[in-house]
């Protein structure tokens, strides 16, 4: 028996084929956490703009409704205490039209027809969609006037 030592064994370095397949896995393990950092920012920025635009919608609402109240002053020696009846006061009025005055009749360029619009526009619905609703729900037979004054004159 020899007891000569004997240099610990080598293993033979590694091909550059093993060395390719585990860098592309490295690579591709890094592309997938890149993609996952992407997804969940886009959704995060996706998810704050959202509420954005939630709240500047109801800003802009708001100040269209102080806006409208503005513009919507009651005629000299009309009297109106709100723009809205309750359902029980319509009903009071059908029954006994003697005991409440008589509601304000509609004007046709009126504050709420104009809130309307510019709503309507500001939610993308087209000139011919907001002068439907607004020939319909308001009777303005000349939609025109109001649809110039928020969307500008036609072409």
């Amino acid at each position: 028996m020899s007891t000569e030592k004997r240099p610990p064994e080598r293993r033979p370095p590694a091909s550059a084929a093993d060395a390719a397949q585990r860098l592309a896995r490295i690579v591709d393990a890094a592309e997938q956490a890149a993609t996952s950092v992407i997804n969940d920012a886009e959704q995060q920025a996706q998810r704050l703009l959202d509420e954005a635009h939630d709240r500047a919608d109801r800003v802009v609402a708001e100040r269209l409704r102080e806006l409208a109240d503005q513009l919507d002053q009651p005629a000299s020696g009309e009297r109106r205490t709100g723009h809205l009846k309750s359902v029980e006061a319509v009903e009071a009025l059908d029954d006994d039209a003697n005991d409440e005055e008589p509601l304000a009749p509609r004007r046709s360029g009126s504050a709420g027809a104009r809130l309307l619009a510019t709503q309507m526009a500001v939610s993308g619905a087209s000139r011919e969609e907001i002068g439907a609703r607004l020939r319909s729900g308001f009777e303005i037979e000349d939609t025109s006037e109001i649809l110039d004054a928020i969307l500008g004159p036609e072409d």
